[in-house]
C-alpha cells in the first residue's frame, strides 16, 4: 500500500498539486491527526450507539440533499435528530476541508452521502457481495456515477482501536488490463440485457429508475467479480495498514482495491468527482475501460 502522509498546517499549491497526483495514481492520503474536529459530546454520542438501541443497515447514511438519516431506527426521535446534527456537521466540515485541499475538484463534484460505520467489521455476518473484508473496488448498485470517480474521506472516531485495511498492490488500470476482457464483463456491459433496457426506458419516461450506463454495469459486475474470485482474494499481493484513533485518510475507492479487516466507529464522506477534473484523467477507470472497449461507456 502506498500511503502518503499529509503534514499539518497550510499547504502551498505545489504540495497540494503533488498530493492530488498521488491520489489519482492510486495512493492513500493519510492525516495522523484528523483536520475535522469531532466535539467530545458528539463523539460520546456516536460511541454510545449500540445495536440494542438501533436497527442497522450495513451503514447509517446521511443524505445532505434532503438533510436526513437512513439506516437508523430508534424509539427516541431525539436520537434521530441528534444523529442528524452530528452527521451534518461532519459532512459540512469534511467538504470544507476537501474544497480547500483540492479546489479544482469542487466545481464539478457532486456531494454524496456521509455515513457512520458503527459496527465492528471483523467477523460481520453479511452476504458475500456486501462483505467489507473481501478485496474489491467500489461501485454503487443504486446510484450510477456515469464515469464520475468515487472519492472517500474517512475518520476513525474510535478512541482505543485502529481501523485496519488491506489493499492490493495492483490499482484499477492493472486490474482492468488483467480481467476486464478475459472475465467477459466488458463485453457484457456493452451489450445490455433486457433488464438494463427496461431501466433506461423507465428513466426516460420519468419513472423512479436510475439507469446504469455500460460503465456502471461493468463496475458493479467487477466489484462482485473481485469478491467472488478466490485467486484474487488469496493470492494477490497485498499490504496492511492500521489507521489509529483520531486519524483521517482519503482515497479513490474505485481505483484502489481494498478490504476492511477490523475496526468500529468510523465516519465517512463520499464525493463523486467528474473525471474531467482530474490532473491525470487518463488514469480514471472510465478512461481505462473506454480504451479497452474502443467506445464511449457513459
Amino acid at each position: 500500500m502506498a500511503v502518503v502522509t499529509i503534514e499539518e498546517g497550510a499547504l502551498p499549491e505545489p504540495r497540494r498539486a503533488e498530493l492530488q497526483r498521488a491520489l489519482e495514481e492510486g495512493k492513500i492520503l493519510y492525516l495522523p491527526t484528523s483536520p475535522i474536529e469531532i466535539p467530545a459530546p458528539d463523539r460520546e454520542f456516536l460511541l454510545g450507539l449500540k445495536q440494542s438501541r438501533a436497527g442497522y443497515h450495513k451503514n447509517i447514511a446521511y443524505r445532505p440533499q434532503s438533510d436526513r438519516v437512513t439506516g437508523f431506527a430508534a424509539d427516541d426521535a431525539a436520537d434521530v435528530r441528534r444523529l442528524t446534527d452530528v452527521l451534518r456537521r461532519y459532512s459540512r466540515s469534511s467538504i470544507a476541508y476537501l474544497s480547500s485541499l483540492f479546489p479544482g475538484y469542487a466545481p464539478r463534484w457532486k456531494i454524496d452521502y456521509a455515513s457512520f460505520r458503527a459496527l465492528e467489521e471483523e467477523g460481520r455476518d453479511l452476504p458475500l457481495q456486501k462483505k467489507n473484508d473481501l478485496m474489491h473496488v467500489d461501485a454503487f448498485p443504486t446510484r450510477p456515477t456515469r464515469g464520475s470517480r468515487i472519492f472517500r474521506f474517512f475518520t476513525n472516531v474510535n478512541t482505543t482501536q485502529p481501523r485496519r485495511w488491506k489493499t492490493g498492490a495492483e490499482v484499477f488500470p492493472a486490474l482492468a488490463d488483467r480481467f476486464a476482457v478475459s472475465s467477459g464483463l466488458l463485453e457484457k456491459a456493452t451489450h445490455p440485457g433486457i433488464g438494463s433496457r427496461l431501466r433506461a426506458w423507465g428513466e426516460a419516461v420519468g419513472l423512479p429508475f436510475s439507469a446504469r450506463s455500460p460503465y456502471d454495469e461493468f463496475m458493479l459486475g467487477f466489484h462482485d467479480f473481485l469478491k467472488e474470485n478466490g485467486e484474487c482474494q488469496a493470492r494477490a499481493a497485498t499490504e496492511e495498514f492500521a489507521f489509529p484513533p483520531g486519524s483521517s485518510w482519503m482515497v479513490f475507492t474505485d481505483m484502489v482495491s481494498h478490504s476492511v479487516l477490523s475496526g468500529q466507529f468510523a465516519l465517512e464522506q463520499t464525493v463523486l468527482i467528474d473525471h474531467r477534473s482530474m490532473a491525470l484523467p487518463d488514469r480514471a477507470p472510465i478512461a481505462v475501460l473506454e480504451r479497452l472497449a474502443g467506445r464511449a461507456l457513459a
